[in-house]
This record gives C-alpha cells, structure tokens and sequence, in this order.
C-alpha cells in the first residue's frame, strides 16, 4: 500500500487538539466523505479510503450529517425517461 507524508506545522495538533493518529483517522474520513458526496467514488471506495467497513462508513454519514445515497440528477431523469 502507498503511504503519503506530509509536514504540518506542530501547533496544527494541539490547535485541533487532536493526535497525529487521529488526524490522519479524521483526514482520511474527511477525504472520503469529500469525494463520495460529488459522485467520484463509490461508498465500497470511500469506506477503503476512510480505513473503515461499508457499514461504519454510512454509520460515519449519519453522524456528520451527509446524505447516505447520492443522486445525480440528471442519471436519475435519464433512468425515468428509459421506464
């Protein structure tokens, strides 16, 4: 698996007052969330990204308050028109 590294600046942590551990927990979460909302990802992907089961990542959806499904629109009038 490919690691990504990056500085930040020490006081980002105790700003967040948050560990290195949970900010990388939280920014992958982030990510996820990020990218499944505009339609890049799948929620299967998104819960790879985020380091967690299908399950807990739409448990984590609930608790931030995103929409568990998402819908494009125009997908969505394309599918009624074919019915």
């Amino acid at each position: 698996m490919p690691t990504v590294t990056f500085d930040l600046p020490e006081d980002v942590f105790s700003a967040l007052r948050r560990s290195p551990d949970e900010f990388v927990r939280e920014l992958r979460l982030a990510a996820a969330i990020y990218w499944y909302t505009r339609g890049e990802v799948s929620q299967e992907k998104a819960a790879d990204i985020a380091g967690l089961d299908r399950t807990d990542f739409l448990l984590a959806l609930a608790r931030e308050q995103v929409e568990s499904f998402v819908v494009d629109l125009e997908d969505l009038k394309r599918e009624l028109a074919r019915g």
